[in-house]
């Protein structure tokens, strides 16, 4: 028995079959990874959106060695190494205020329902089709996903669901009961959908109005993957509650909840094991150190996307790339890997592109020729 034979059977007698997959990948290095045979990919998934520096980056590899020399874990009992530092520099990044460190996006999420209905007095929310912020089950109350979401109802909080970029259906649901409105600024599981200009600020104005909070999810669409901190800013639309995650720390699992100044959980009412452990703050840190040099190449790096993908009218932001496909994309995506580049299909058909922001300029034209044969 060879070993991918192995591992399959290994895996198919132990582990809970949730995930669909037939690729062993074994190394990487910037924005390439290699499989158990030695095959040689450009990956265009990223860990879907979470090797913001590349796999491997030598900044973060050393702060990781260098912070596991010292020390793993500490309780948050304690002073945490690198974490107030951290949370600094996230609270400049997103032009908020404090800070609460979570081990993942849902974890974020979760947080922010606890801290809208803590702080508001109010109980429910409203959220967008075809939105996603997570698979526990308060992150799912707010998910859209009925193939997800409905076999574990009921499900807390109460959420409405309106059409993304609908305004009037957002005024409509927005009311006095509503403690926040969760949004993507760029719906990435959905495959990379783009509201129309204007949408978020209308979304901020909604909220305004009915003294709900605006809760913009960036876990996908944040720390530099559209060419600035958050997604958001393109639009200079500022939100209440901002949840990170993916890129934050490399995959180094991480994420947090930003709240504005004054949006605070008091002594006792949140707290985590593991969140914004030493490692994982160390991670986050180098991680930011790096993006911070190569943010302003993230937007061109995108309009080079756009031009060699133009042909499909793609939907681009960054690189935040989406091409709708439909039925064909599970095979344009084994054609793609069979020629060396890896592409993710997301929801309804649609091709997603989210390659690390370290990608290099012959590597996107190698893609782009790759899925261009792919789709011929």
């Amino acid at each position: 028995m060879g070993d991918m034979e192995k591992e399959k059977d290994l895996e198919a007698r132990y582990y809970q079959p949730v995930f669909t997959r037939d690729l062993k990948i074994v190394r990487g290095a910037g924005a390439k990874v290699w499989d158990a045979q030695g095959n040689e990919y450009i990956d265009c998934v990223a860990g879907i959106a979470v090797a913001s520096t590349g796999h491997c980056h030598p900044a973060v590899v050393e702060a990781i060695c260098r912070q596991a020399r010292e020390l793993i874990h500490c309780s948050n009992l304690y002073y945490v190494p690198h974490q107030a530092e951290l949370a600094r520099k996230l609270s400049l990044i997103t032009g908020l205020g404090r800070v609460f460190l979570t081990n993942s996006g849902t974890e974020a999420t979760e947080a922010a329902i606890k801290l809208a209905r803590v702080r508001t007095g109010r109980k429910r929310f409203v959220a967008f089709t075809h939105g996603f912020h997570g698979r526990s089950t308060g992150a799912l109350a707010v998910t859209h996903k009925p193939a997800i979401r409905e076999p574990f109802e009921p499900l807390e909080p109460k959420c409405t669901f309106v059409d993304y970029g609908d305004l009037d259906s957002v005024r409509k649901a927005v009311t006095s009961d509503t403690a926040g409105v969760f949004v993507e600024p760029i719906q990435g599981e959905a495959g990379v959908i783009i509201p129309p200009v204007g949408f978020l600020a209308g979304v901020r104005e909604c909220c305004d109005a009915a003294g709900a909070l605006m809760i913009d999810d960036e876990v996908q669409a944040g720390m530099g993957r559209t060419g600035k901190w958050l997604a958001i800013q393109h639009e200079g639309v500022e939100p209440d509650i901002v949840t990170l995650a993916k890129g934050i720390a490399s995959g180094f699992p991480v994420g947090a909840l930003v709240a504005r100044e004054g949006l605070d959980f008091k002594k006792g009412e949140h707290g985590s094991t593991f969140a914004g452990g030493p490692l994982a703050c160390a991670a986050s840190l180098a991680t930011i150190g790096v993006i911070e040099k190569i943010l302003p190449s993230v937007g061109p790096k995108g309009e080079r996307f756009r031009r060699g993908l133009l042909d499909y009218n793609p939907r681009v932001r960054g690189l935040m790339v989406g091409i709708t496909i439909g039925e064909a994309c599970p095979e344009i995506q084994k054609r793609c890997a069979a020629r060396g580049v890896l592409i993710n299909c997301a929801a309804d058909g649609n091709i997603r592109l989210v390659p690390p922001l370290v990608i290099g300029e012959d590597e996107i034209d190698a893609a782009i020729e790759v899925i261009h044969e792919a789709l011929s």
